[in-house]
């Protein structure tokens, strides 16, 4: 099971919508099951570095099925997968990357936001995610 583009770009715009009214800028990606670009928005004056922050938040959002925020909980010093961040290329470990899931529970991608405060990122991808629902 995999994302459809259609899936993927309401997705985006769920999330591209909640940015707007919390007067932020983003970057906002969505991968498919096999954590591979499919869709990605960068709103106007969006920071740059942002772009590979948000893209890296879907991908490890995706390679393992979580929250990034609470992969990052299990990435601390003394925790279990510290300096996981360090593997696969580099990973994202807090918040603001979802796995989204289809009607069925079944993991077919993920969504990576970055471009304003981590707990604004997490608002916004949880917004994009519930458009699946």
């Amino acid at each position: 099971m995999d994302i459809t583009l259609d899936e993927a770009l309401a997705v985006l715009d769920a999330a591209h919508e909640k940015a707007k009214a919390l007067g932020t800028k983003m970057n906002i990606a969505v991968v498919d099951a096999g954590a591979n670009l499919k869709a990605f928005v960068r709103m106007d004056g969006a920071f740059l570095g942002s772009i590979d922050i948000a893209i890296k938040k879907a991908k490890t959002a995706r390679f393992f099925d979580m929250p990034t925020g609470e992969l990052g909980k299990l990435a601390q010093p003394g925790e279990p997968l510290y300096h996981i961040e360090f593997s696969n290329g580099g990973l994202i470990t807090f918040p603001g990357g979802l796995p989204l899931k289809n009607a069925e529970g079944v993991v077919i991608g993920a969504i990576g936001v970055s471009g304003s405060t981590v707990e604004n990122d997490h608002e916004v991808a949880t917004a994009g995610a519930a458009a699946l629902k």
